[in-house]
């Protein structure tokens, strides 16, 4: 059984933290720890006893997070001196250099905040050491955000019984995409010394002409955490209730129907069981007070999510089970809303009979493999139901032809759905930012329904339906539910299955000027990529073949068959691709480069400049790669070079044109493609690469890409387009 280091904060009054675009809350582990070393610490200087505790809580994994739910304050506006007076000429005279100051503090309800640190070895005690300086915080946050602290161990049981009592939300360390929090790691506590012990005034010159200056301290070291409100996730099956063993699936097009049957026969049940609770079961299930009128946050909202069946070309895409999700601050306990759907019988509105009954399911298959996967280009299975502002003209049926939308109209149509699809995400606590949208009436897939088959008057009518494409900056979890309609079923997004696994593509929207050499500009990048790789893994931990291409030795891998990563970058569409050794192979990928591409992955999060010596500093955005209508990846039989292409070796008794061929087709039998005409143009021999040329390859039937061939292919040289 483990243990957790658990800190208890409590707040004087409020909290005034403030981030970029908003307030802050909970506080994060950051502030927390500073508040520490500033407790613990005696003058300048740290008890050792106290230095050593600290460097191991740094060293530990980010915390589990309770916090109160908490308001927004009044929101005040100040003007104050900034703090460049030695600019003036006359330092008391500081109305030229005032600033305007925004507070907008939060004010908590009733009850401490919480901060569990997983404790994974502590042979000296530690532990007891931090609780102990615990007793010495004072302040979290701004200097006026008094507060006190105390510490304990408690053991996994104790502490999931206290936060299951626990009266607000709880916050789960690298779960999702809802924000970042600071949070300390090795280094921390380091640069807070150096911080505090930096000179913050500095004098140039001597005697009459000294002249002190302000020097900012070096900022602290804090890792960027992504945090995510826990939800407990209950699945249900729709079951026929004359042959409970049987699924009966709803139809796609009557999801919201579905969805209020079910919610109103739980609130309902609640109703019954609980009278002296209405406004609580009404605000957590309907987000309405009794009356009718809104209530509360739609954070603290149980959320009703429609499984879809899909996955497959033939799926039929009907409703067979159901998500309910119970989020940490929700007004009503767990237990009682898993209560209310369990077994809750579902009455058709037509004949008034009982056909389906809830039942807790035991097969999750559908749900982890098609809506929970981490993903960053998501596609609606289920329409969203966006804002009035993205509502289309509606066109009388007997007037189609005389009221027909030009394409002026249907393009400002289109815009204006995509602003609701940014807002949309917003309003669901998506901080990922999207690249590219897309928006439609059709469906997606073969088997989906129009956006207009959805329509449920007057709340969710056909005008403001829309299937949707989102391409964000960062890959998030699932499950993801946007629009007007998320929690009655509208709105549901899948990963969207058709991009190419194990390929990478980042378009450059900024510092490209000229052409640059794609080969040095690919090394560029492989150098990148192997730091941040190397970032992950550790300093300590070796930077396997797979991304360097060097084996333990240091000496380059060699061979026919490709076992490490390719950099490249295609000129024409200013783009850079890092591709898996597979997909360049065309065969199944082996355990070693899965594990491998996790990580790439995960290094890839927030890659976005590339520093590419007297080329440039280049300005990156991920950007989708699709196999269906991607030049680099479609089908073709005809294909031609974008990089030149280096022979691996030169036959001998051979002109250039004949041994440049004869290397092309040994090229196309390592890889196992079809017989094909070699056109060579531009030939030339190039200094310390060898012969070098142009090439198209005519194929005697289609064939798939990626192709990249030749000796120089790890680096982007032999990439060929489909014509």
């Amino acid at each position: 059984m483990g243990e957790h280091l658990v800190l208890t904060v409590r707040l004087h009054d409020r909290f005034h933290g403030m981030v970029e675009g908003g307030s802050e809350w909970p506080p994060a582990p950051g502030r927390l720890y500073q508040a520490l070393v500033a407790g613990a610490a005696r003058g300048r200087s740290l008890p050792e006893e106290k230095r050593h505790a600290l460097e191991w809580l740094e060293s530990l994994p980010p915390p589990v997070i309770g916090a109160p739910r908490a308001r927004l304050g009044d929101r005040v506006v100040l003007f104050v001196p900034n703090n460049d007076a030695d600019s003036l000429a006359d330092p008391t005279d500081v109305s030229a250099i005032r600033t305007k100051k925004v507070v907008h503090p939060r004010i908590p309800d009733e009850g401490p905040l919480l901060y569990a640190w997983p404790i994974e070895a502590d042979p000296f005690g530690h532990a007891s050491r931090i609780a102990e300086a615990a007793n010495d915080l004072y302040q979290l946050g701004r200097g006026v955000d008094m507060a006190w602290a105390s510490g304990e161990v408690l053991s996994d049981d104790a502490l999931s019984e206290r936060l299951a009592r626990f009266q607000g939300e709880v916050h789960t360390p690298g779960a999702g995409h809802k924000g970042v929090l600071a949070c300390p790691a090795r280094g921390t506590l380091k640069s807070l010394v150096a911080r505090h012990a930096a000179p913050r005034l500095t004098v140039e010159g001597t005697g009459k002409t000294a002249t002190t200056y302000f020097t900012n301290a070096p900022k602290p070291f804090f890792v960027d955490v992504a945090y995510q409100p826990q939800v407990q996730r209950l699945l249900f099956d729709l079951r026929r209730i004359d042959a409970p063993e049987r699924t009966a699936p709803g139809r796609p097009s009557e999801v919201v129907q579905l969805m209020e049957r079910i919610r109103d026969a739980a609130v309902a049940r609640l109703k019954d069981a609980m009278p002296n609770e209405e406004a609580a079961i009404m605000g957590c299930l309907v987000g309405k007070k009794p009356d009718g009128t809104g209530a509360g946050p739609t954070e603290q909202r149980v959320r009703m999510v429609p499984i879809l069946s899909i996955g497959f070309e033939h799926a039929d895409r009907g409703v067979r089970r159901v998500v309910v999700e119970i989020p940490s601050g929700a007004p009503l306990r767990a237990g009682d809303v898993e209560w209310a759907f369990t077994g809750l019988d579902v009455m058709d509105p037509e004949t008034g009979e009982i056909r389906m009954v809830l039942l807790p399911a035991e097969n999750w298959d559908m749900l982890r493999k098609h809506y929970l996967p981490k993903a960053a280009r998501w596609r609606s299975v289920t329409p969203l139901a966006l804002s009035e502002a993205a509502g289309r003209r509606r066109i009388e049926p007997s007037r189609r032809r005389e009221e027909a939308k030009r394409g002026s109209e249907r393009a400002a149509e289109e815009v204006a759905a995509m602003g609701a699809v940014v807002a949309a995400l917003r309003h669901a606590g998506i901080h990922a930012r999207a690249t590219s949208i897309r928006v439609q009436r059709e469906p997606f897939e073969a088997k989906g329904q129009r956006a207009e088959a959805f329509e449920r008057k007057p709340r969710f009518p056909k005008e403001r339906l829309w299937h949707v494409e989102i391409e964000l900056d960062r890959s998030i979890d699932g499950p993801l539910v946007l629009g007007d309609g998320r929690f009655l079923g509208l709105g549901l997004m899948a990963p969207a299955r058709d991009i190419v696994p194990g390929v990478h593509a980042f378009a450059v929207t900024d510092g490209l000027v000229g052409q640059p050499d794609p080969l040095d500009v690919a090394r560029a990048l492989r150098r990148a990529v192997m730091a941040r790789v190397q970032a992950i893994l550790g300093t300590r931990e070796r930077l396997g073949p797979f991304v360097s291409g060097h084996a333990e030795d240091g000496a380059p891998i060699r061979g026919s068959r490709s076992s490490h990563l390719s950099f490249a970058f295609d000129p024409d569409m200013r783009r850079f691709l890092i591709l898996a050794p597979h997909v360049v192979e065309r065969r199944a990928p082996t355990l070693l480069e899965l594990e491998g591409l996790r990580t790439l992955d995960a290094a890839l999060e927030g890659f976005r400049q590339l520093r590419a010596g007297h080329a440039g500093v280049f300005s990156l955005s991920p950007s989708a790669i699709r196999e269906v209508d991607d030049s680099l990846l479609g089908r073709s039989r005809v294909w031609k070079t974008i990089t030149p292409y280096v022979v691996t070796r030169h036959a001998k008794g051979s002109t250039a044109r004949e041994a440049l061929a004869a290397d092309v087709l040994a090229e196309c039998r390592r890889l196992g493609l079809p017989h094909a005409k070699v056109d060579l143009s531009d030939l030339w021999g190039a200094t310390g690469r060898g012969l070098t040329g142009h090439v198209t390859l005519r194929f005697e039937r289609y064939v798939a890409g990626p192709l990249l061939l030749g000796r120089t292919r790890y680096f982007g040289g032999g990439l060929f387009r489909s014509a």
